[in-house]
């Protein structure tokens, strides 16, 4: 450093090019958010969730930390420069934590049918945004992608629907991930059954837009 507390020329020269070149290295650095979510929702779903799709609801309860940095991501996540494999994951993962975190916070809770608008009243921030859980679904994922597939990822906090995937979803692996859940949920015999020779499943139906649940001919059962 010069006498006059300044920095040279050639020094200052040099930390001007430096700052030119991290900015474009800085959004390049900012991308991996969107992975690193879905790994760490994968970590949660790992310790939180065991081999038959059911949420130790009560352990989150009780330690509720990482649910809760996840929720934070849930709620304030820029998807607006995500590819659409990105989005779509995201926006998969959020539906499920939203709910989890959703019975956590409304235990004792026998039925998340119990919970006045649970689906279409209640409103979350996701990514910014005000919606409901049908909104979510509709708006954000049914719509834009026109995926069948996307109603055997996301849970309902109910045995009637589908068992919740260990792993979270990620735009790397999405497609895959998926084709299998789906394969595992109309290979369940707890989600799946045949009377008759006619196969019957719990599920939802779509009324002008709008996601309503049928309760028949599976009927949810008691949360655990």
């Amino acid at each position: 450093m010069s006498p006059s507390g300044f920095l040279p020329a050639r020094p200052l020269r040099l930390l001007t090019l430096l700052l030119i070149l991290w900015l474009p290295l800085g959004g390049i650095l900012a991308a991996p958010l969107a992975p690193s979510f879905s790994a760490a929702t994968s970590a949660f779903l790992q310790k939180n969730v065991n081999a038959d799709g059911n949420v130790n609801y009560a352990v989150i309860k009780k330690q509720p930390a990482e649910l809760n940095t996840l929720l934070q991501t849930v709620r304030s996540l820029d998807t607006k420069n995500m590819s659409a494999a990105e989005r779509k994951a995201f926006y998969l993962n959020a539906y499920n934590l939203v709910v989890i975190g959703a019975v956590v916070e409304r235990l004792p809770l026998t039925s998340v049918m119990k919970v006045p608008g649970f689906f279409d009243k209640l409103a979350f921030t996701i990514a910014g945004e005000k919606m409901t859980l049908n909104e979510l679904e509709t708006n954000k994922l049914r719509k834009p992608y026109s995926d069948a597939r996307i109603h055997f990822a996301l849970v309902c906090a109910a045995k009637g629907c589908p068992r919740l995937s260990r792993e979270a979803y990620s735009a790397a692996t999405l497609d895959a991930q998926l084709t299998a859940q789906t394969k595992r949920v109309l290979t369940d015999p707890s989600f799946i059954r045949v009377t008759t020779g006619v196969r019957k499943c719990w599920f939802r139906k779509y009324s002008n837009g709008t996601p309503t649940i049928l309760k028949r001919p599976v009927r949810p059962s008691l949360l655990t």
